[in-house]
């Protein structure tokens, strides 16, 4: 076959197919034109989940009448200079209006800001109209009617309405952190109304989008996170290790103020949380990274959801390095999610068969002559009354003032008053030989015992692990490995960091690497497979951070088998004292499991649960 010129259509059916995914890819298109426009106020409709109509309005810019045609014409941008690599706006390339132009029935009507009235255009399967006077506010308008009527095939791949428009909420969420400042408008026949309005472009009106968006949870378990190497700063804000969800998708990163599905920011936060989270929860997060646009190519995606980093190492580490340091500064802080489960089991309590037993906190029938042998709430042991009346306190167990559990011996003792200020304030009893309850002076503190003295042992192995190189074993004979030789030339350049973590390898000749010693803590190690993976993960990460997560995880092991075991007796001296430990060991809040290792309910939740409040 010849070669031959495709046409215009083809070429923006083509083009379509790489920009134009979905329904959510149109409306990601057609806000980011908006925001890049000046736009203040984004007001976006929808009707069948995208796929009947798509309607974006604007109060930017908006387009004169002479360059309306080149709007709709491909390649054609007032977003970009004759130097691709400085990149400063969210649509560059002069694909998205033909794109969608040539599997829809796009209409684009704009008014200037110094213009008596508005122009349209419409183009239709690829077909461009003539340019017409209307009526217009100023701005721009577009509507998206009968997507992919043009290539029905591609209808097989869209998914049903009500999941293209939970695609599309999920767009304006993710673009909407970016631009704190503009008001965005979400609705349709086909969804509830979703508004976030404007607000200060400061910290604490980052924080209020943040809210709008992921839950007003957030704000009271997020982290500020502030921090800047080598020309590349990031800000925003990341959750407490006992906030989490089961899905990464409240992960949010920016480049530039562009939305960002990056596997190597995605791959930062996860290592920076290795320690504190487990393996089936995600942290959540909205991380802004700024930096020279020479130092960043967004052009290596046809819908912009890629970047690549000039330096990968050097963002990986900034991002790891200051959560860390912000979980770590952030002391002992408990997830207010914990205490709210706990008020909500109190308050719903989940009784037997149909759900209609009496219960103190629930049942609104009269009340009746109490009797202490039918009360759910009566000791386990009491002693049968006597006379007709009840024995006295101290034959039936109790003590008046005094717990009536050997556990609670913390009440035997005064507690300093300087620990009621304290963030985990005063050890007062320990519950089933597990759980310290301790006493601040507005709320009340449940502690895991067990997990709790877990964390300190590991932090405090860790410490001592990584204050000085690894012991490691020398093999009997080196084991040769054959690697590709880039992958031999990047483990040379890592041999000197891999040796601290007790892994001794050297060049042996093109294409092979001589494993001398590994760490002594691995044990039997197959060290071929150590390698390669090591490789792998140099060559696309430039990090070295599996050998020092398999070490760490052996940590783990070790402070699991090596803390307080639950069961055991503490006195108050040693349940102060953990405490104590607690409220100077950074990551205490969960243990290396990611377990919490305590509860706080304030005193006033505690007043409301009674009906004090």
């Amino acid at each position: 076959m010849s070669i031959r010129q495709l046409s215009d259509t083809v070429i923006n059916q083509i083009a379509a197919g790489e920009v134009i995914e979905r329904p959510a890819s149109v409306v990601k298109e057609l806000v980011e034109n908006a925001l890049d426009a000046g736009a203040r106020r984004v007001e976006v409709a929808t009707a069948g989940g995208g796929l009947s109509l798509i309607r974006v309005i604007d109060d930017g810019s908006g387009i004169s009448a002479e360059e309306l045609p080149l709007a709709v014409s491909r390649h054609c941008t007032s977003k970009l200079s004759e130097d691709i690599h400085d990149i400063r706006s969210l649509g560059f390339r002069g694909e998205a209006l033909p794109s969608i132009g040539s599997v829809a029935r796009l209409s684009l009507r704009s008014r200037t800001p110094d213009g008596d009235s508005g122009t349209e255009v419409t183009v239709e399967g690829g077909h461009v109209g003539p340019v017409k006077p209307v009526a217009a506010n100023r701005g721009t308008t577009v509507e998206v009617r009968d997507l992919f009527f043009s290539t029905p095939a591609r209808l097989k791949f869209v998914k049903s309405a009500r999941a293209e428009g939970t695609a599309i909420t999920d767009v304006i969420k993710r673009i909407s952190l970016a631009f704190p400042a503009v008001r965005f408008a979400l609705s349709g026949t086909d969804r509830a109304t979703l508004d976030l309005a404007a607000v200060p472009e400061d910290g604490d009106g980052l924080l209020r989008r943040l809210g709008q968006v992921m839950g007003k949870e957030f704000p009271e378990n997020a982290l500020p996170i502030e921090a800047e190497r080598e020309g590349v700063s990031l800000t925003g804000y990341v959750s407490i290790p006992s906030f989490t969800r089961g899905n990464a998708l409240n992960q949010f990163a920016y480049v530039n103020g562009r939305p960002v599905r990056d596997k190597l920011i995605a791959g930062a936060i996860r290592g920076a949380y290795m320690d504190v989270l487990p393996r089936d929860r995600h942290a959540v997060t909205a991380l802004f990274l700024n930096l020279d646009p020479a130092l960043v190519d967004v052009n290596v995606h046809p819908a912009k959801a890629d970047v690549r980093f000039r330096d990968p190492g050097l963002v990986r580490g900034l991002i790891v390095g200051a959560i860390r340091q912000a979980l770590e500064a952030s002391g002992v802080r408990s997830s207010t999610s914990g205490a709210a489960a706990m008020l909500d089991a109190f308050r719903a309590p989940q009784g037997r068969g149909s759900g209609n037993e009496h219960h103190p906190f629930t049942d609104t029938r009269p009340n009746r002559n109490w009797d202490l042998n039918e009360s759910p709430s009566r000791p386990l042991e009491t002693v049968a009354p006597t006379n007709g009346g009840f024995t006295e306190p101290e034959q039936a167990g109790f003590d008046i003032g005094v717990a009536i559990s050997a556990d609670a011996r913390a009440g035997e003792i005064e507690p300093e008053p300087v620990f009621a200020r304290s963030p985990l304030g005063a050890a007062r009893a320990q519950v089933h030989e597990n759980y310290i309850v301790s006493q601040t002076e507005d709320s009340l503190v449940i502690v895991d015992q067990h997990a709790a003295h877990e964390r300190l042992v590991y932090e405090a192995l860790k410490q001592a692990i990584h204050s000085r190189p690894l012991p490691s074993q020398g093999l009997l004979m080196p084991e040769i490995i054959d690697v590709p030789e880039e992958d031999a030339e990047r483990l040379d350049a890592h041999a000197e960091f891999l040796a601290r973590l007790g892994l001794r390898l050297e060049r042996f000749g093109p294409g092979a690497v001589a494993v001398r010693e590994t760490p002594a803590m691995l044990g039997e190690v197959d060290a071929a497979a150590l390698v390669r993976d090591l490789a792998d993960e140099i060559a696309e990460n430039d990090t070295t951070t599996s050998l020092k997560e398999r070490v760490d995880r052996i940590a783990a092991t070790m402070a699991c088998h090596g803390s307080v075991r639950a069961g055991r007796r503490l006195k108050a001296e040693e349940m102060n004292a953990l405490l104590r430990q607690m409220e100077a060991t950074p990551g205490s809040g969960t243990c290396n499991h990611g377990r919490p290792t305590y509860i706080e309910l304030k005193l006033a939740d505690i007043e409301r649960l009674f009906g004090r409040r």
